[in-house]
């Protein structure tokens, strides 16, 4: 492959992996999968080395643990401010739906009002709905820690792969 076309691929793949990264700033949005997707359209241009095998292992990983960690964290942080599963469930699909519905903040917007319409229906204590909001919002944010740096980690990683990789 000539120089420019490497160049060339490096900087699509780039742009990708920011696109990935910034996204994880939206809830539904994957970012982690996204960057992975990107690290796999490299790889499969670029030919898998014996290194790149091994980064993509540890990608893969990243992601799979990155996305497992952002449900449970949210989830984990909504419960144990006193929210329903019912309402988590329920934050988690006004958030997909508020995504899709209304990109790209809509989500940010709908999961936390869902959370707190449904707990105040479900408690009729504003206080307590208000702890459920509250708790979804802190795991968000340690799920939002959490995978950014996960995300890092999978640009370093494939930025490891392109530099030894030529």
């Amino acid at each position: 492959m000539g120089a420019w076309l490497e160049t060339s691929l490096f900087w699509v793949i780039q742009i990708v992996m920011i696109i990935g990264l910034i996204g994880l700033v939206v809830p539904i949005f994957p970012g982690l999968v996204v960057m992975w997707l990107a690290a796999l359209g490299y790889g499969v241009i670029q030919g898998f080395t014996t290194i790149g095998w091994v980064v993509f292992a540890l990608l893969t990983v990243l992601m799979l643990v990155g996305t497992v960690i952002d449900n449970v964290l949210m989830g984990v942080g909504a419960k144990q401010s006193g929210a329903s599963w019912q309402g988590i469930g329920l934050a988690l699909l006004a958030g997909f739906l508020g995504t899709v519905l209304l990109p790209p903040l809509g989500g940010l917007i709908t999961a936390p009002l869902a959370v707190l319409i449904y707990e105040y229906q479900r408690q009729r204590d504003w206080k307590k709905a208000w702890a459920a909001l509250q708790g979804l919002a802190l795991g968000w944010g340690l799920s939002f820690v959490a995978r950014f740096a996960i995300g890092l980690g999978i640009m370093g990683l494939w930025w490891l792969w392109v530099w030894k990789g030529s």
